[in-house]
């Protein structure tokens, strides 16, 4: 494994990992976007729980899809207003 594939798929894990802590759900989880925020979020943690088999079993390619996926899924969420992140990060691309 290189290097910077190394860096990048530690990178990933670790923004994954403070967006899952940082994202709360911004809408009644009682309704259907509720609902859809909780599937996200819970997309979002089994990308970052599979990211994690896939690196200890020595698949770092693979890991760093599943870490960059996750992501994805959760900033998208955030974009469409699901989740409220603290105003001081840098983790998403709100605007």
């Amino acid at each position: 494994m290189t290097a910077e594939l190394t860096e990048k798929t530690n990178r990933y894990e670790g923004m994954l990992a403070d967006a899952l802590g940082a994202a709360e759900i911004a809408v009644p989880e009682a309704t259907p976007l509720g609902e859809t925020a909780a599937e996200i979020r819970e997309m979002a943690q089994s990308y970052l729980e599979d990211g994690r088999h896939f690196r200890e079993d020595d698949d770092p390619v693979n890991a760093l899809a599943a870490f960059s996926y996750g992501y994805g899924w959760l900033d998208a969420g955030v974009r469409m207003g699901l989740f409220s992140v603290p105003e001081a990060t840098d983790l998403f691309t709100v605007e």
